[in-house]
């Protein structure tokens, strides 16, 4: 589904990916793990679109994309979530995600109002809210949300897209214990009926989540594998894992 030959990005003299290599298969699960200024981001901003490398080549679904747009890999499939939320707080949930479907099926919203009332466009997002376990939060305004179900509707934007593969970068970033839970959940359900590129420091979670494993360190992968060959690689625990983990 994706793949990636030689990537690198500089800022200044800082190379914040260095030559990376990486093979994404349909259908898995594939965890980028790494320390704080690994490069994860970069990364993810480069397959996504929002940052040109310097070097290297990406190919998704077989055609080569590296120097299309974000917007344009966007309408491939290649769809990303953000470290920070990324969401319309003075929409409702539901207005959020069918700006989602609408961005997915060109229809013009026109005057807002009457888009409220185009069922083309709200009965798909309340499926996704359902998906995602928002059923009952429809109509309560993305700000309202908490921490956690505002992470949801970030998913269930991502998801109304109809992406071949998402690309989430850290989609526990600030939640507790209870929410992560729920989300690592929400992303089990997503196994198999989605290709996910997950960037994410819970290491529970990625354990739990994750097909493959690859581990980025100053900007290279030094290792990619199965989370059991992850555990036991030294060079992984030393660089990042701990040395006792």
């Amino acid at each position: 589904m994706l793949e990636v030959r030689g990537l690198a990005k500089n800022f200044g003299a800082l190379r914040a990916t260095d030559g990376i290599d990486l093979e994404v298969r349909e259908g898995e699960t594939h965890a980028i793990i790494g320390p704080n200024g690994a490069g994860k981001t970069t990364l993810i901003g480069q397959l996504a679109g929002n940052l040109r490398p310097d070097a290297g080549r990406i190919r998704f679904a077989g055609e080569d994309i590296t120097a299309l747009p974000a917007h344009k890999r966007a309408r491939r499939g290649l769809v990303r979530s953000f470290q920070i939320t990324s969401i319309y707080p003075d929409f409702s949930a539901l207005d959020n995600v069918a700006l989602a479907v609408q961005a997915r099926h060109g229809n013009s919203f026109g005057f807002w109002r009457a888009a409220r009332r185009d069922r083309k466009l709200t009965e798909p997002a309340q499926r996704v809210l359902d998906e995602v376990g928002l059923s009952g939060r429809s109509q309560v305004l993305a700000a309202n949300l908490a921490h956690g179900e505002q992470r949801q509707l970030e998913v269930a934007m991502v998801l109304a897209t109809g992406p071949r593969l998402m690309l989430l970068d850290e989609p526990m970033a600030g939640m507790g214990v209870d929410e992560s839970q729920r989300m690592i959940s929400l992303l089990t359900g997503l196994k198999r009926k989605q290709t996910i590129v997950l960037v994410e420091h819970d290491m529970d979670a990625v354990f739990r989540l994750a097909d493959r494993i690859s581990v980025l360190v100053y900007g290279r992968i030094i290792a990619s594998g199965a989370p059991d060959e992850i555990r036991a690689n030294s060079e992984v625990r030393a660089a990042y894992l701990g040395e006792d983990a």
